[in-house]
């Protein structure tokens, strides 16, 4: 018996990195699952349903708020419910920097993607959430919410902290009425968003330095997180923030930062 049986999930973001491993991992415990992504992934659907799941693939801009009542809409009719929303979807722009040089475009996207994109998929969400039954939302956030980030980027920073703040007033909102709202606070995961910054060895040294596991996390880490806070073994939490970090969060500095 899976996790997930019985329930509808809904997951931005899952053509690809965490977004994907969670869509096959869900799937694998019960989970329908709608695939939410700029463009549509039959790969991913076809990977889930080889491995004997059932899902769907929907295309929704999720800053775009009729593509994503759409998405909404479509799951519903396709599964007849919907249990789970696992906002996923992100960005992290390689121009993003620290307050005085970050353009404000790169600015204005981070916030629409990561902010707005969130509030619009719990606005359309929430409804059939509700009609449901009720149900979890995962909203990802980071660690960088807890900390300021080795490595400025302020647009991104700024919007995880935002939605960690998001996710608090929603969880607080909807507690008794049968929806649960948490935060995942992944630390530095190894896909291809954290890729860009790693070019050379210098810019991974300096991120691994502040890991006192001494290793990135991988993405199957971060989302098994995610079906803890998805499934019912997490009934009794909701406002919180899940930090999967490798130890970040918990460390002043490590031995090797000190030297």
């Amino acid at each position: 018996m899976g996790r997930l049986d019985g329930k509808v999930a809904l997951i931005t973001g899952a053509g690809g990195g965490m977004g994907r491993v969670a869509a096959e991992l869900f799937a694998q415990e019960g989970a329908k699952v709608a695939v939410v992504d700029l463009a549509e992934h039959p790969d991913v659907v076809a990977a889930i349903a080889a491995a004997g799941g059932e899902a769907i693939s929907l295309a929704a801009d999720v800053t775009d708020s009729s593509a994503v009542e759409a998405a909404v809409a479509a799951t519903v009719a396709a599964f007849g419910g919907l249990h789970v929303l696992y906002n996923n979807a992100g960005v992290s722009l390689p121009d993003d920097d620290g307050p005085t040089n970050t353009p404000e475009p790169t600015w204005d996207t981070t916030m629409a993607v990561n902010v707005k994109g969130v509030w619009l998929c719990c606005k359309a969400g929430i409804p059939a959430m509700l009609d449901s039954g009720g149900g979890s939302i995962i909203n990802v956030a980071s660690f960088v919410a807890h900390v300021g980030a080795a490595t400025p980027q302020i647009a991104y920073t700024t919007s995880k902290g935002a939605v960690l703040s998001m996710t608090r007033e929603i969880a607080v909102m909807y507690a008794a009425r049968g929806i649960r709202v948490n935060a995942l606070c992944p630390g530095p995961v190894l896909t291809p968003l954290l890729a860009q910054y790693l070019s050379d060895d210098e810019k991974r040294r300096r991120r691994l330095v502040h890991i006192p596991m001494g290793r990135f996390g991988e993405a199957e880490e971060m989302v098994k997180g995610a079906l803890f806070l998805a499934s019912d073994d997490s009934s009794y939490m909701t406002g919180q923030s899940l930090l999967i970090d490798g130890g970040i969060t918990a460390a002043y500095t490590t031995p090797e930062a000190a030297e």
